[in-house]
């Protein structure tokens, strides 16, 4: 007889971390900044209480496992009730991007088949863009001002307010979806992934661990990146499941609002996107003894490369930038950069050379580099497409037929991003494939230029992307934003750049301008700058 396991079939999810916060961490705070700029405490005792009140006020008007509820609010206390009532209820919640167009969070709805909504009241103007459009069943206002609901409307304190308290959390299976995210849609219709609890949950113990994000219950958690995109990269459900004092922005992410809360509630773990940290670093450098942060806070950047100077310059206010790279597709983690003991004896500038890569895959993520010949040598110079699998990263897109130009024969993800893996097995992200200039026959890497540009002390952010030109095809064209009161000229960038750069490589003009278009995510938008720039004059 073949041996069998005996250990119990107890399935992963996410209500377990919703009790684990009553039993073990009732006392500790959950902070939001309101609209107004107030700040809303509670603890998670209350967070319990009222997140287990929302999943029984679903059950009670309909909501089925299964069912889809979507949220269309800030970071804040109810969102993340959210996170945990809506799948304690057996639906799937399902975060709408509010920096999309109206016509994308349509689509979006509809093809999801979202049946309620959760709405911020601030965000009622947003939904009556697109109202006309979709057809909620119910929409339920969190009352963040303080303001009656109107008419037509139901206010969330009273949808809640009429759980009796006496619920248990559906039980599901651990594969039953929890959650789910679009895709920002840059080229194409946007696409669902769909988490499941097994997922989510092993995704937070991973990403928790001190080789990865590194969150512990004596850790003050704040989260930049929004709650609507890739789950707020999973820092809530971190944070809840540690039993981490957790602070919320609501919508005041401007450098000074961030560091006035960081200040105030003592943060020791944040996360971003790199324009956030660019604007932060700025307001810091102009007001040095303004604010007094907790020694060492460490900052976590994803969503795109940072330029070594972001790396240089928080060290010198004695806080830690650490880069992490994933996508909607991957939860979102896939590498995160933490040196290992030996770097640590490294001099100073070879450990930059470590922390401004992608990082080595989490444990659990598998990555490889394919080129035109095949799987590409992880010798920290052959570049190929990256390409993922792992028991977080998703094997298709919601109602979409699977395709070749996003997974492979042999079952992993295509992610469209380029890079290179040196032989300690740490990424280096060298753009996306549609990003990649073709100058005269070679390849050119926007990002490694932008990172480059963007360490020009004149510079405040710079996008380089690939522009015709009549001889070489195509030459790399350097759109830049200055620093205030500063000044440079492209020749003098040009310069900067030749220090480390073939002259093949450097940029062929260079575009001044007051702001570069994002993307929903806070991406630099290339596709709008393709097409602002498609007819560029090349001298």
């Amino acid at each position: 007889m073949r041996m069998q396991s005996t250990m119990m079939p107890v399935p992963l999810s996410l209500n377990h971390f919703l009790e684990r916060a009553r039993l073990y961490h009732p006392k500790v705070e959950i902070v939001s900044r309101m609209p107004d700029k107030s700040l809303h405490r509670h603890t998670y005792a209350d967070f319990h209480r009222r997140a287990k009140g929302l999943a029984e006020a679903l059950v009670t008007a309909g909501i089925k496992p299964g069912d889809r509820v979507a949220t269309l609010m800030w970071n804040h206390y109810a969102h993340l009730e959210c996170y945990f009532g809506i799948p304690a209820a057996g639906a799937v919640m399902h975060n709408l991007n509010l920096r999309l167009f109206p016509h994308d969070i349509a689509f979006i709805v509809n093809h999801a088949k979202d049946r309620f909504l959760i709405v911020d009241d601030v965000l009622l103007p947003l939904l009556a863009q697109f109202a006309k459009d979709v057809n909620f069943e119910r929409i339920i206002v969190v009352p963040l001002t303080g303001k009656p609901v109107e008419q037509g409307h139901e206010d969330y304190e009273a949808f809640i307010g009429k759980a009796t308290g006496d619920f248990n959390c559906v039980e599901v299976d651990e594969n039953a979806p929890c959650g789910m995210c679009y895709t920002s849609g840059t080229t194409g219709n946007p696409k669902g992934v769909v988490y499941s609890h097994r997922s989510t949950v092993l995704h937070t113990l991973v990403a928790a661990l001190p080789g990865g994000i590194n969150v512990s219950g004596t850790d003050t958690v704040l989260p930049v990146v929004p709650m609507f995109h890739a789950n707020a990269w999973g820092l809530p459900f971190m944070s809840t499941f540690v039993g981490a004092k957790q602070v919320f922005p609501g919508p005041h992410l401007d450098s000074e609002s961030l560091l006035d809360l960081y200040q105030r509630e003592r943060v020791t773990v944040t996360g971003g996107v790199p324009t956030i940290w660019l604007s932060l670093l700025q307001t810091l450098r102009a007001n040095p003894a303004k604010y007094d942060l907790v020694p060492g806070m460490r900052m976590l950047v994803g969503g795109s490369a940072a330029p070594e100077s972001l790396f240089r310059g928080f060290d010198e206010f004695n806080l830690e930038v650490a880069t992490a790279w994933g996508m909607t597709e991957t939860s979102p983690l896939g590498t995160v950069s933490v040196l290992k003991p030996q770097m640590r004896s490294l001099s100073k500038e070879e450990q930059y050379g470590f922390r401004t890569k992608q990082g080595m895959a989490a444990p659990l993520v598998d990555i490889r580099l394919i080129g035109d010949e095949g799987e590409v040598p992880w010798d920290g110079s052959s570049v190929g497409e990256i390409q993922v699998r792992g028991p977080w990263v998703t094997g298709g897109y919601h109602d979409l037929p699977l395709n070749e130009s996003s997974f492979t024969a042999d079952g992993w993800l295509r992610t469209g991003d380029v890079g290179c893996i040196d032989s300690e097995g740490f990424l280096r992200l060298t753009d996306r494939t549609k990003d990649l200039i073709k100058s005269g026959g070679e390849w050119i890497s926007s990002v490694d230029l932008e990172n480059a540009v963007m360490g020009h002390p004149a510079v405040l952010e710079a996008s380089v992307i690939a522009v015709p030109h009549p001889r070489w095809a195509e030459r790399p064209l350097a759109v830049v934003v200055l620093r205030p009161g500063m000044r440079a000229t492209g020749e003098e960038i040009r310069d900067h750049l030749a220090k480390t750069f073939a002259k093949w490589q450097l940029p062929e003009g260079f575009a001044f301008v007051n702001e570069i278009p994002r993307t929903s995510t806070g991406k630099f938008l290339k596709t709008k700058l393709r097409e602002m720039y498609k007819d560029w004059k090349w001298e």
